[in-house]
């Protein structure tokens, strides 16, 4: 029983793992906003609702492995 709860901590802190990955994809996804507006101040209208939905596509990476952390940790 105790090999089977040692699993389950494992493979949650491994689905986990998924969260840093999304955390550094949002990073890059905003530092190339940032980067696109310094070139290019008046395509902000242009590349604003781009980097919303890339910021949300990211962010279900994330809430993802959170989920898939929770469901190996309490199934």
């Amino acid at each position: 029983m105790e090999l089977v709860a040692a699993a389950k901590f494992i493979g949650a802190g491994l689905a986990a793992i998924g969260m840093i990955g999304a955390g550094i994809g949002v990073g890059n996804v905003w530092a190339s906003y940032i980067g696109a507006l310094a070139r290019n101040p008046a395509a902000k209208e242009e590349i604003g609702a781009s980097i919303w939905i890339g910021f949300a596509v990211t962010e279900a990476i994330a809430l993802f492995a959170l989920i898939v952390a929770l469901i190996s940790l309490f199934a």
